[in-house]
Parts: C-alpha cells; structure tokens; sequence
C-alpha cells in the first residue's frame, strides 16, 4: 500500500535516544470536504487536531509490517486555517512487547484526495518539555517504560507552534499495512471512590478491574511531586507498589492551581490506584478512562449460578486483555504470546458475535512477523528481547488449524505456509535417533507449566535431550501442518518423520507397568499434561487413554495450572465424554468459584497474586478456558 504521497520521516534530530518524547506541530487551510489523516511512528503517539485529543496508541509492529492509521478528522476542523499537533513517545531499548527501531513519524491529511499537509522539513518539533526525556525508568521488563511528566511546563505548544523548530528527516524504510483491527475506544470513566485518606496520602478503589488510561484532576496549593502507583490488589492497605524490580508508578510533578492531565500512550491495568503528596490536595477525580476494543458478546444463558458467574469472568478477562492484539495480562505484561493468545483466540471464536475472526487472524499474523535468527517465534510479538520458548513455536501450529477449522479461511495459511515450514525445519534439524531434543542455549527457555518438572528459569541453559513434551507437542504440531498442507495445495514431506516420533516417543516415554507417560526416560515424572497431550495427540489407543483418565481422576499425577488444564479436560471429554463431564465441570467450579467470589476476572494461576512471589495476576487472558467448555461441551443448544 502506499498511504504517503508527499510524507516522509521526520524526528525531532538525528540523535534518537531512548525514552525520549518528540512534538510535532504543523498548520493547513481547509475547505469543508471530507478529510482523514494517516499516520504511522516508532513507537506510539497522540495526535491533537485544533488542540483537541483524536487519537492514540501505534499497533504493535514491525519495520518490514508497519501499521498505518487511517482517521477521519473531519469532525475536529474549521473552515480556514487548522493546527495539528501530535507527541511521539520513542521506546529505543528492546522489550518483549517492542522491536527497537529508529524514531521516526509519518503523516499525511487528505481533503477528498487532494493532500493538504504532509510530514517534512517543514514540520516543526522539539522534545517535550512537560515529559522527562531519557528517564528510562522500568515498569516491568515486559511492559517497558514508565514516565514523569512535569505540568508547569506546560505552555499551548499544541495550538501555538511556539519555540519548535524545523524537523530533521529520517532514514526509515518501512514497508507499510494499514492498521488491521479497529482503534480502542475510550469509555466514560470509572466512578472511583477513595477508600482511604489522610493529608499526604490517598488509596483509590475503583470497584473492579479496569484498563485504561490514567486521568488526574485536582488542585494543589503548590509546585509538588506526587507519585501514583496502581495494582490489582492490596499487600495490607497499599497497593503493590514495589515487586522485585519492578516499580508500578509514575512521577506527577503538579502545578500550583489546577492540575488536569491524561496520559494517552500509557494503558494501565488495576483495580487500585494510590497516590502521594508532598502536600494535601483536593481531588476533583483521580481513576482511570476504560479503553475497551470494540466488540460485542454472544450471549449464553446457563441454568447453574456458578456456571454463569464463571462463564461471564472468563469473558470479561477476554476483552480486558484485548488491545492491539491479545495481551496475557494488562497489569503487569501486555504481551502477545503464542500459547497465551491461542487458548485466547479458540475461546473468542465461540466468545463473541461473528467469532471475531478479523482480530484472530491479525495476532496470528502478527506473531508469524517474526524474524528470529534461529527460526524459531520469539517469546513474544513483536519482541525485542533474544528469548524465545521452543513449545510455544508449536503450538502456533494448533492455533492456526483451529482458525482454519472455525474459519475456512486458507489465504491466511498460505500466507504463513512458510513460516511453518521454517519452524518445522528447525525442528527436525533437533531430532536425534528419532526424537526431538530440547534446546540447549541460553535464549532457549524450555518452559512447558508452572508446575514440578515442567518449569524451568529463562536463560538457563540445559542439555539438548529428548523428553516427552516437546515430542508430543512436535506430533500435534505436524499432524496440524499436515492438514494445513494439504488444505492449501502443500506436498506433506514429514510423514517418515512423523511417523519414526510416534514410534520412538511411546516406547522412549510410555511405562507399561503404570500406563502413563513419563517426562524423562526413567525420571518417573508423571505429569498431567504430558500424558493429555499424549491422548490428543493420537498415540494412545483407548484403554491406555481410559486408564490416564482414571489416573488423572484419582489425582495420582502431577497436575496442571489453569491455562494449561484446557488439555487435561480436553483429553479426559474426548476419551469418554459421558463419564468424566461431570467430574471435569465440578473441577472448573472448584478452581475458578474462589476467583469469581472476590471479583469478576480470572486469575493467572489458582494462587493468585501471591504466586510469582507476590507478582501473580488477577487477569490472566490464558485462563478463559472455561468459555470454551461452556460452549462446547456444557451448553447444548
């Protein structure tokens, strides 16, 4: 596509430093005709028409898959002359949620198809005077930055052009998409009520979950700093502030007088906000402004209270973690992952009206983007961060058959066929005597569960051996790619191979004086996961699958965390879906009662905010699951 006739790439000057915030403002003359603007930066903005906000947030991309927004501004002009005025916030450093590249904006406005305006030379800009450039202080290492905005430097640039100078062009080549999921859209603010308040110090609860942006409206009777942190839940009566190194607040330098301010760039997710001062000062509102994707619910009635109350957190963590693409948790992450937003995108299809399938197929588009070195999927997307979790590759695979299976849609797959000939292709170059080993540098994490034996430390290195799991999960992966081979006119060439792992892995794995899977040859680690997986993976014949799912009744494995147990019911409703429906949905109402008892959204594991060392989240879009149970299994129309 080609969206820019006259723009190009302009930066406040060649020198692009990190957690640095540009402004940028121009002028033009307009008729009265329809206009709309496109726009396109590294790494997200805020975009001013006449002093007014429009919009916001960049998609999540890449320089080879940069996304380009496509606004109308109409509703924001005057006949005669018009101000634009946009901040840039550049990241520079890598995360797990952002590919450095150089800073940079791009914009042009039509009226009809004339161009009236056009980034260059001409467009004026500095750093921004109110942000504090180059502070790069870390949220969390996943999430990025954090920032601090000084208000008595606030001086009208965004209608006045005032003390900017000429921009200095950039050297980007990009090549660009338009934006392939609807804009967010803000909602009325939360009605928040101040639960504690004393003359420094103020605790803010804001009834439930939210996502969104912050807003402050008070007034201080001085120049004083305030620092307001946010948290999911209460560690005593403050929020958890500080968790390891990790530092959920930001700086607020206000003004004598009245303060009002909203951050655009920065989305927060919480149920508390905290705040303190130097000084008391009287609060109009501090909360947050729900930033909420688009989408409606398809309806499901269910006659059991719990059921209901279950289905409807899993929903509502659905949406919450919807943003430029899924999100794992929007407290603490907000991160693309290859398993996360699979269990995310199958519980949508059944979750909303029309399956959301233009959202589905833009995360699975998005992670396919990737360009690791070692061809494997980064641990995220986009990412900058070397890291990736080999099983993760593979269960993309699941995730694209499935879309294939909801959908019909084959240009997807054809799209990314090569992708998934890469992944596969790395994948064998790891077999060994017939089995796949695990990877063994230090970017390779081997992650599988949170649980015994399956979890293990990012950036640690292991021995390239063999074990159960990522044998069975590369049997999954190339039955899936299989399927998708033949779907989109692909010749399948690893049916020697499939067929050698199916061989070596049961008799590697499979212990017949118990009939189950053990994790290592001889270890004795009876999981279950490994042995669900094995059932869906077809390398049980049904006595062997009927006795894992008497074991796993009996409770005689080790079990699985809650994102991961969409495999133990999975196995145990396709064995014998008769017997074991009530056990499996008595479970669900067991792990997920507590949860809809203290609130309305699904915690990352049944712990809570105290696993992880005080740093689990109590929205966790991999744990939906129950939603697809609901519907599936549970609800027959």
């Amino acid at each position: 596509m080609n969206a820019f006739k006259n723009a190009k790439w302009i930066w406040v000057d060649k020198d692009c430093k990190p957690d640095t915030y540009g402004e940028f403002y121009s002028e033009f003359d307009w008729q009265g005709k329809s206009a709309e603007i496109f726009i396109s930066c590294d790494s997200d903005y805020t975009l001013y028409v006449n002093g007014k906000y429009v919009a916001s947030n960049q998609y999540g991309d890449f320089e080879w898959y940069k996304s380009v927004d496509r606004l109308n501004i109409g509703a924001f002009l005057k006949k005669g002359k018009n101000t634009v005025a946009i901040t840039v916030w550049y990241f520079g450093v890598n995360t797990q949620r952002y590919l450095k590249a150089k800073a940079g904006l791009i914009f042009e406005i039509f009226e009809k198809e004339k161009s009236v305006l056009a980034s260059g030379e001409k467009t004026l800009s500095r750093y921004s005077r109110a942000y504090k450039n180059g502070e790069q202080k870390f949220i969390t290492t996943q999430l990025g930055f954090s920032f601090c905005y000084d208000a008595n430097f606030e001086d009208g640039w965004m209608t006045t052009g005032k003390d900017l100078t000429p921009s200095v062009l950039v050297d980007k080549n990009c090549s660009f998409i338009f934006r392939p999921i609807d804009k967010l859209t803000l909602l009325d603010r939360v009605e928040s009520k101040i639960i504690r308040n004393e003359s420094n110090h103020c605790l803010i609860d804001l009834g439930r979950e939210v996502v969104g942006l912050i807003k402050l409206d008070f007034i201080s009777n001085s120049r004083q700093s305030v620092t307001v942190a946010w948290g999911e839940s209460l560690d005593g009566e403050h929020v958890r502030k500080n968790i390891d190194i990790r530092d959920f607040s930001f700086t607020y330098i206000a003004k004598e007088g009245v303060n009002e301010y909203v951050n655009y760039m920065l989305r927060l997710g919480c149920r508390y906000v905290e705040v303190w001062t130097e000084s008391p000062i009287e609060i109009n509102y501090i909360g947050i402004i729900p930033q909420v994707y688009p989408i409606k619910e398809k309806p499901l009635k269910l006659e059991n209270e719990l059921d209901q109350r279950i289905y409807n957190a899993s929903v509502n963590t659905l949406k919450l973690c919807m943003m430029e693409h899924y999100v794992d948790t929007p407290w603490r992450e907000q991160c693309l992952y290859a398993y996360d937003s699979r269990n995310q995108i199958l519980c949508g299809y059944y979750a909303f009206n029309g399956g959301n399938i233009e959202y589905a197929k833009a995360n699975l588009r998005l992670i396919g983007q990737d360009r690791r070195e070692d061809g494997l999927l980064s641990i995220c997307s986009p990412c900058g961060a070397d890291l990736t979790i080999p099983s993760f590759s593979l269960y993309y695979f699941i995730a694209l058959k499935e879309y294939l299976d909801y959908t019909g849609d084959k240009s997807l797959l054809i799209d990314l066929y090569p992708k998934l000939l890469q992944i596969v292709e790395v994948f064998t170059r790891q077999i060994k005597d017939g089995l796949v080993c695990k990877f063994d540098k230090v970017c390779h994490w081997n992650f599988y569960d949170w649980t015994d034996y399956l979890s293990s430390a990012p950036f640690a290195k292991e021995d390239a051996i063999p074990d159960a799991m990522i044998n069975i999960l590369f049997i999954i992966a190339l039955r899936c790619f299989r399927e998708i081979s033949q779907t989109v006119g692909k010749t399948f060439d690893y049916e020697e191979v499939l067929k050698e792992c199916k061989i070596k892995t049961r008799a590697t794995f499979f212990r017949n004086d118990k009939g189950l899977f053990e994790l290592t040859k001889g270890g004795g680690e009876f999981t279950v996961l490994a042995n669900s997986l094995a059932i869906i993976s077809g390398i049980t014949d049904r006595e062997e699958s009927i006795r894992i799912c008497e074991s796993i009744e009996r409770g005689d494995l080790i079990d699985c965390s809650l994102s991961m147990k969409i495999f133990k019911y999975e196995s145990m409703l396709i064995t014998d879906e008769k017997r074991w429906s009530e056990w499996v949905f008595n479970e669900i109402r067991e792990e997920y009662g507590n949860m809809v008892e203290k609130g309305e959204t699904v915690w990352e594991t049944s712990k809570g905010s105290v696993d992880f060392d005080n740093a689990g989240s109590l929205c966790h879009g991999w744990s939906s699951v129950p939603v697809y149970f609901y519907n599936k299994f549970f609800h027959k129309p």
